[in-house]
């Protein structure tokens, strides 16, 4: 049995980055473009917290949340490595972004995904979230999904 570590490692961490590029490479292939993000990139200066999962000494996997306001927070950065998806590396990343969040007293969530993302869309629906109205950045993006969650105080 595979036991996954999930650690705060901070924005800068060359294992959340090289995450972080893989996924903007899965990106790329999945949208045809190297640029498809709609909305305003994340930074160091915007991530309030960032998370990787570790199999042993290996990242496998990685989520963030970047504050919109004293009580929500925008997911940013869920990924997975292809090899350990469907292993419960990203319910354990979503958890500890849901508990950082409402342990800093956040009552909601919120994210976007890509029409091209099935797989992330099937995920976020069965953790509870709800699709809403595009928000922010993405309201006049074609490509974009936006989902919240409400969470229990």
């Amino acid at each position: 049995m595979t036991m996954i570590a999930v650690r705060d490692v901070g924005w800068d961490d060359p294992r959340g980055e090289a995450l972080r590029v893989a996924q903007r490479d899965e990106l790329t292939i999945r949208y045809e473009t190297p640029d498809s993000e709609p909305g305003r990139a994340p930074s160091a200066a915007d991530i309030t917290v960032f998370f990787v999962a570790f199999d042993g000494d290996r990242a496998v996997g990685c989520g963030g949340l970047r504050q919109l306001d004293t009580a929500h927070g925008e997911i940013k950065r869920m990924y997975v490595t292809p090899d350990h998806r469907g292993t419960g590396v990203s319910t354990a990343v979503l958890h500890a972004v849901e508990d950082w969040a409402g342990a800093h007293g956040w009552d909601r969530l919120v994210l976007e995904t890509g029409e091209r993302q099935p797989d992330a869309i099937r995920f976020y629906e069965r953790e509870g979230y709800a699709r809403i109205p595009n928000f922010g950045h993405y309201v006049h993006s074609d490509i974009s999904l936006c989902y919240e969650k409400l969470l229990s105080a």
